[in-house]
């Protein structure tokens, strides 16, 4: 793979407005080193990175002024002209967080004459008139107040206008997207507009510290008139459905925050809300401000979706935790809880339901948050034999199988904070036994194994409780989960709970003792029934637990391989006739515990798990067990045990002189594979063996030229690199020989097919410039000036393909003939094909009809190098 390039940043050049660019003029020194000739060669930039470097000097330059400066005009103008171009810049160019930062760092005695200029710039953005203009101010404002001092000083002097234009820009904006009904593009950015003013409106209230008093709660004062008259809006938008259910639900949000901030006194806000919730307001006993702004909610039908959004505004705003809203705070979270079972009954559209989704696993974490400072009355409610907890199981069993990943997720995120819940409820008993945990554990149980959520389910129970008190009431769970394994939509499932599964377990026993003894426990109920599997099991089992689960387990468990060898290799030793636990060496029809040997070790030198490949064969498996997988009656047998030779986590990893001796061991006896896909696995694996050797020859040689610069037991042999290198090019000569001759007279298609294959595979991966490695293609393959290949009538179509991969050298000249005889003698007409120039391929087709050659060349294909 090659490099990416960095992206270089894309940066929007600043611009002013002629009248500013005259001021600069006006006031940009002769020798150019005052602030205005700072801004006035910044501002005639073409690129916007460079003005980056200039905008960073203005308040190293300012430091340089004394306080005498603040009366200085060229100071107070270029203060003006950089707010100007501050306000004009678009949110997302990086220009405007360079300047903001760097306005942070003014000098104190700078600050009043900056947030004048600042608060003066923005007032004449607030006034603006164009509609499609509205979306710059508001993002403006945002911006004022995020990390920027001036522009959140400019807002709290203009608090008064900028919620007056929020409220007129809403109302605006609405009635110019019914006026565009229809056009889908207006209407979407209008749609976008109104949701950042709304996210703008909120952002306000939580930031701006004049909310935190009661001065601006007097009803004659314009902020809150102002604050009556969003809260106005929001409730129109709550119940409109012409707009997006985003601008509905964000609606939603802000409704309950205005509610909060305004609603006096606070500990009555729990009560009031109940009341909507539940369309039960007292309009005698309400505020007249709330009842004028927040008339439909009080009087009106309001619709499911608004009561959903209001639920989540319930859930978001409010402040859950410590307990803070007493026990009209617990008494809200539970109508909120009944509202939300009667919404979904009634809910039925997709977004609403993903919605009330996640509005339900919301509740679940607010109901935590009270809980940790809650009063035993509501721990009666929540614990898991209430109502409440017995309704939100019947949900998550209705839906942990929806079609929409995000639901399962929200239902998983549920069950979770429920097994907390009643943790919460009970905490200082003992949790296990557990009549809650006990029944729940026992019904999921005794779920049929195809349900997927079941799995989700069980993971979450024993991240909560624990493995060893399911495994106490079922000691089979890990058989039963690998039985399941041959259905491959259940794998993913069974493998992730079996991953959490052993994790949980094999920490606990740690915990319980300071002895070794414990993973004796943990290998039989682990690993005992995953090497039943791989021995017994049909194929699509052992295929997928090979794939999913083996390579967690040893990831996780990199020791236990040993004890995985050490079972395998006494099944295979056992007596034909004595009691064993698995089959022998199996058949053609089954891998038996050779084959289960084989793959366990493939996979885990595969992932790194094996230090070495002269260690795995001193100590862990013999070379006779090794030919025994290499000539196994069944063909997976035989392609692990090569891929256990071949594959390595580190493509640098040297070939050993075993390796290369069982290669050839190999190649002897499987080129004549009848099935397609055997071969091609073959094929690929060798191929990576030859990468291998390519990229380690690549190492060696490097060695070999710095052999003085290098200690050697920090090579990567223990032998001399040149050793090496011998040894990898008398293997590859010997592979291409044995690979030559397989194409005798009379060979079978497969063998053939096999051999060029394999052929073609060294080609390509051992081209390379002359010089850049010692083994070198032609070096291999061409040793002497003429070969001679022997074929009995093979198609061209499967021959070309081979040597149209050698690319051979200019000098070379490749000629192959193909002589068809029919056992006559006469020759049947034949093809010369001429190779001349590199992936240059003529074809001439003769029609030869004397006998003159028939006595040195029937059947031959005759290769001659030049």
């Amino acid at each position: 793979m090659g490099v990416k390039k960095k992206k270089e940043m894309q940066v929007a050049v600043l611009t002013i407005c002629h009248q500013d660019l005259e001021t600069l003029k006006s006031f940009a020194d002769v020798e150019g080193k005052n602030l205005a000739s700072l801004l006035l060669r910044c501002v005639q930039l073409t690129d916007g990175v460079s003005q980056i470097h200039y905008v960073k000097q203005i308040v190293p330059l300012l430091e340089k002024v004394d306080e005498n400066g603040m009366c200085d005009p060229t100071i107070q103008s270029c203060l003006d002209i950089l707010a100007g171009i501050y306000l004009s810049l678009s949110l997302k160019n990086p220009l405007k967080k360079v300047l903001a930062s760097s306005l942070n760092s003014l000098p104190e005695f700078f600050l009043p004459e900056a947030v004048h200029r600042f608060t003066s710039r923005l007032q004449e953005e607030l006034n603006t008139t164009d509609l499609y203009s509205y979306r710059k101010v508001i993002d403006n404002i945002s911006s004022c107040m995020e990390n920027f001092n001036l522009g959140r000083a400019g807002v709290n002097n203009l608090l008064k206008n900028v919620l007056h234009f929020l409220q007129k820009s809403l109302i605006e904006i609405v009635e110019e997207n019914r006026k565009c009904a229809g056009n889908h593009i207006i209407q979407t950015q209008l749609m976008n507009d109104l949701l950042v003013g709304i996210r703008v409106s909120m952002m306000l209230v939580q930031k701006v510290q004049d909310f935190q008093g009661n001065l601006w709660k007097a009803s004659n004062s314009p902020m809150w008139q102002n604050m009556c008259g969003l809260l106005s809006i929001f409730t129109k938008f709550l119940s409109d459905d012409d707009l997006l259910q985003t601008v509905q639900s964000t609606s939603g949000l802000a409704i309950i925050l205005f509610i909060k901030t305004m609603f006096h006194p606070s500990e009555k806000i729990p009560h009031l809300i109940s009341s909507v919730l539940l369309h039960s307001v007292d309009c005698t006993s309400v505020p007249e401000w709330f009842m004028s702004s927040c008339r439909s909610l009080c009087c009106g039908n309001v619709s499911g979706s608004a009561v959903l959004f209001l639920c989540q505004g319930t859930l978001a705003m409010l402040d859950w935790q410590n307990g803070s809203m007493g026990r009209s705070g617990e008494a809200l979270l539970l109508d909120t809880a009944h509202v939300l079972f009667t919404l979904s009954s009634q809910i039925k559209e997709p977004t609403l339901e993903m919605f009330l989704s996640r509005i339900m696993a919301s509740w679940t974490n607010s109901a935590i948050q009270v809980l940790e400072s809650s009063s035993p009355s509501l721990r009666d409610s929540l614990n898991g034999n209430s109502s409440i907890v017995g309704r939100l199981l019947e949900y998550v069993y209705t839906h942990w199988e929806h079609p929409l990943d995000a639901l399962r997720h929200q239902t998983k995120i549920m069950f979770k904070n429920l097994l907390q819940m009643h943790r919460l409820t009970v905490e200082g008993a003992v949790l296990v036994p557990d009549p809650f945990f006990v029944k729940l554990t026992e019904s999921l149980l005794r779920l049929e194994w195809h349900i997927k959520g079941k799995y989700m389910c069980l993971g979450c129970l024993v991240e909560c409780i624990g493995i060893e008190h399911i495994l106490a009431i079922d000691k089979t769970i890990p058989s039963q989960i690998l039985e399941v394994m041959g259905d491959q939509s259940l794998v993913p499932y069974a493998s992730d709970l079996l991953e959490t599964m052993f994790k949980n377990h094999k920490s606990h026993l740690k915990s319980q003792t300071a002895e070794s003894s414990w993973i004796d426990q943990w290998h039989e109920t682990w690993v005992s029934p995953l090497l039943f599997i791989l021995c017994e099991g049909n194929l699509d089992q052992k295929s997928y637990v090979i794939d999913y689960y083996l390579p967690k387990l040893l990831s996780y468990s990199p020791e236990s391989l040993q004890y995985m060898v050490k079972i395998l290799q006494t099944s295979i030793d056992a007596k034909t006739g004595q009691e064993q636990s698995f089959p022998s060496l199996g058949s053609c029809n089954s891998r038996g515990a050779l084959g289960a040997l084989m793959a366990c070790l493939r996979i885990a030198r595969a992932h790194g798990h094996l230090q070495s490949a002269t260690d795995t064969w001193e100590n862990l498996v013999s070379g006779a067990r090794i030919k025994q997988g290499l000539i196994h009656q069944h063909c997976q047998v035989r392609i692990d045990t090569l891929g256990l030779l071949c594959e390595s986590n580190r493509s640098t990893e040297i070939v050993s002189m075993e390796e290369m001796q069982w290669i050839q061991f190999f190649i002897t006896y499987n080129l004549n594979s009848q099935s397609p896909g055997v071969r091609q696995q073959i094929c690929s694996l060798l191929k990576k063996l030859f990468c291998r050797i390519q990229e380690s020859s690549q190492v060696l040689y490097k060695l070999e030229q710095n052999k003085s610069k290098h200690e050697p037991e920090k090579e990567l042999t223990k032998q001399h690199p040149s050793v090496s290198l011998q040894q990898y090019k008398n293997f590859m000569s010997s592979i291409c020989n044995s690979l030559f001759e397989a194409l005798f007279p009379g060979s079978s298609y497969s063998t053939r097919f096999s051999a060029l294959t394999i052929l073609g595979s060294i080609a390509e991966v051992f081209h390379v410039p002359e010089g850049k490695c010692l083994i070198v293609l032609w070096e291999i393959i061409f040793f002497q000036n003429i070969l001679i290949l022997h074929f009995a009538l093979f198609e061209v179509s499967v021959l070309l393909p081979f040597f149209e991969v050698l690319f051979l050298p200019y000098n070379s000249c490749l000629y192959i003939m193909k002589f068809a005889s029919k056992g006559q003698k006469k020759l049947s007409p034949f093809s010369l094909i001429i190779i001349c120039q590199p992936q240059s391929v003529i074809f001439m087709d003769y029609a030869y009809y004397g006998n003159s050659s028939s006595s040195y060349l029937p059947n031959l294909f005759v290769a001659v190098l030049r």
